[in-house]
């Protein structure tokens, strides 16, 4: 196994744990979100009553958010707050740099999940947010990420990074 760089130990150090602070699910397209106190997550399917209908080996099962981001977008269009199901993002989370998963699996409650792309804003969001929504989202759209452990997230859950889980995808 090669040596670390200092880089390399830079990106894996991420003693930090974040919150879900808000779940929703896409029941069908152009639909509203319906959010959630729990839901159950598969893999190859994402969550229990979202949209997603994708393959098992699909990049795009589970999208998360910062809610930092959403204080960040709604202060580029001039508001004080958005609701977080304006985003279609399936989780919310705090405390926790998304962009730091990156190459990682990391751990929600008992699910496992791996970071698999960064989720760029649809032009959707210029209708929905309006004039610059499309812009306002750009750099804080979230990530996508593949289930590689199904199991029950429920509000509140940890995220984590956790020592001795897998930290690089295969």
């Amino acid at each position: 196994m090669p040596e670390s760089t200092p880089l390399q130990t830079l990106l894996d150090t991420l003693p930090q744990c974040g919150r879900v602070e808000w779940i929703g699910v896409r029941p069908a397209r152009g639909q509203a979100m319906t959010p959630l106190q729990r839901v159950i997550v598969r893999p190859g399917s994402g969550l229990d009553g979202d949209r997603f209908k994708g393959r098992e080996t699909s990049k795009r099962q589970v999208t998360l958010i910062q809610k930092e981001h959403l204080y960040a977008i709604a202060s580029c269009l001039q508001r004080d707050a958005i609701e977080p199901a304006v985003f279609r993002r399936n989780i919310v989370v705090s405390g926790l740099n998304l962009q730091a998963l990156k190459g990682k699996r990391f751990r929600i409650g008992s699910v496992v999940l791996e970071y698999t792309g960064l989720c760029h804003p649809c032009s959707k969001m210029e209708s929905v947010l309006g004039p610059g929504g499309y812009n306002a989202m750009r750099g804080h759209g979230g990530i996508t990420t593949r289930v590689i452990e199904g199991g029950e997230l429920v509000l509140g859950d940890r995220v984590e990074v956790r020592p001795g889980d897998p930290t690089k995808a295969p």
